[in-house]
């Protein structure tokens, strides 16, 4: 996740695109033709997706030039550990409450001294065994993607603390759920809705701390773009797929009606 961190950073704008429902090698490598990408968002939440898959997905990002994270709950340490063995860059955690929670998040993640993950270089991020310790665990820690995802009362209110814990690469807006918390579900558009972004916003503008959406249409989007979102996942698989299948009937649209 080199990339993706140093662009944040700059304060550049990152363009993710999610694989969830979808997933295979196959779109791995249309996605990395196309171009246009910085990244893959895995959506090991609700996608439902193995270990395996992700092991796949990474090797596929790797060789398309395509950095690669994993959107998980932060259940348990094994689910923050193994996407990161499995050769993922990062991990989005979501449905964070509270700056414990997001602490946590983050010690899973990272090594000593910052964090109590187990040693295991004999894995993918390891090179198979091939990173001296020593080395895989200053590389690992340095180069790991951390995103927490605000989008819970808990996490709103303690904005400001979850900010502050260190090593948080970004800080994610979930809009439909935060939405749902705030009593009107979809609608991101709604005052109480971009209230609360205007709170994340000027707190991590004050902390020097970048932030992320999925926009949920064009004019949800530009909004977000002007209140200085650095992240956007640029559409879904699921999504392109609907679209594709849209603009190939209107293609043929000559065939209605029969012959």
């Amino acid at each position: 996740m080199i990339r993706i961190k140093q662009k944040l950073a700059r304060g550049e704008l990152v363009r993710i695109f999610g694989a969830t429902q979808l997933l295979s090698t196959k779109l791995v490598e249309i996605v990395g033709d196309h171009g246009h990408y910085d990244g893959l968002w895995l959506d090991a939440e609700h996608g439902g997706l193995t270990q395996r898959d992700i092991e796949l997905a990474t090797l596929a990002a790797k060789a398309s030039g395509l950095e690669a994270f994993v959107r998980l709950p932060a259940t348990d340490y094994a689910t923050i550990m193994r996407p990161l063995e499995a050769g993922a860059g990062g991990v989005m955690v979501s449905m964070i409450h509270s700056a414990e929670e997001a602490e946590q998040a983050v010690r899973w993640a990272k090594f000593y001294p910052r964090g109590t993950r187990g040693i295991n270089n004999g894995n993918r991020d390891g090179r198979f065994g091939r990173l001296p310790i020593a080395d895989y665990v200053v590389q690992a820690n340095a180069q790991t993607f951390v995103g927490l995802q605000i989008e819970t009362q808990g996490a709103l209110e303690q904005i400001e603390a979850i900010v502050q814990v260190p090593d948080v690469d970004l800080i994610f807006v979930g809009p439909a759920d935060l939405s749902q918390m705030l009593g009107v579900p979809g609608q991101v558009l709604h005052p109480d809705c971009l209230a609360a972004v205007d709170r994340i916003a000027t707190v991590c503008a004050r902390f020097g701390k970048p932030w992320g959406v999925v926009p949920i249409g064009t004019d949800h989007g530009r909004v977000m773009l002007e209140k200085g979102c650095r992240m956007f996942v640029c559409g879904f698989d699921i999504h392109a797929m609907h679209a594709g299948l849209d603009a190939l009937k209107e293609r043929h649209s000559y065939l209605d009606g029969g012959a």
